[in-house]
């Protein structure tokens, strides 16, 4: 039986706004296994964007535990956040976020300027690119690159680390419906291929259906995680 990656106990945010006191998580508990493939879904306020910035590792929760790849998360400063997330977190955004004046292999090999990686760098970076079907895009920069295969660099930088999950934010948001089905198809067979844990957060049904499970949030708090 696979092991969790990801252990949620009790999960809650609060933010204060002057005098009121806003509960964007209540006290969500839950598990993700490893190479499990699941997709957040809520209307607006419903504590999908706080819950994604917690399980990437961008912020720290209020109260509650949470594991990641058998790291407790909750209790790091912000040095230790970014070294969990730079180490263990691959994102992937509907905006691809990709350094405009940098080729495909420079973006691609930022997050391991981060982490230090000096030697096998280039090398990585150019295999990472070649999984997701860039191996002749390497030296092209975003602008000469469709949207499709801007987010295949995006992907690529994602999973050049072999970060424990690898987090999507409407991946195919910024793309049309040819495009984003690729990009989907991409996910998923790295997900077979790899065992790379996927957590998605979408609006659409059509991509949630292609997951094996679906977590819904309302007001701060788990409604149905379905199987």
């Amino acid at each position: 039986m696979n092991e969790a990656v990801i252990q949620v106990q009790d999960l809650k945010k609060i933010y204060h706004m002057g005098s009121m006191e806003v509960k964007a998580l209540a006290g969500i508990s839950f598990k993700i296994l490893k190479g499990e493939v699941v997709s957040i879904m809520g209307p607006s306020g419903s504590g999908k964007s706080t819950l994604m910035n917690l399980l990437g590792c961008l912020d720290r929760p209020t109260s509650g535990s949470y594991l990641l790849d058998g790291v407790q998360v909750a209790s790091l400063d912000d040095d230790e956040l970014a070294v969990i997330r730079n180490q263990k977190v691959g994102f992937v955004f509907q905006s691809f976020n990709l350094l405009p004046r940098q080729t495909a292999l420079a973006n691609v090999e930022l997050p391991m300027r981060y982490a230090g990686v000096t030697t096998e760098r280039a090398g990585r970076a150019r295999a990472a690119l070649e999984s997701v079907g860039l191996g002749d895009r390497i030296l092209h920069r975003p602008t000469e690159l469709s949207g499709g295969q801007q987010q295949r660099v995006a992907v690529a930088r994602a999973l050049v680390n072999h970060p424990a999950i690898l987090m999507a934010d409407e991946p195919t948001g910024n793309l049309d419906s040819k495009s984003g089905k690729e990009i989907m198809e991409l996910l998923l067979n790295l997900n077979r291929s790899i065992g790379t844990t996927l957590i998605i957060v979408t609006h659409d049904s059509t991509i949630s259906a292609q997951t094996q499970r679906v977590i819904r949030l309302r007001d701060g708090l788990i409604e149905e995680a379905s199987s």
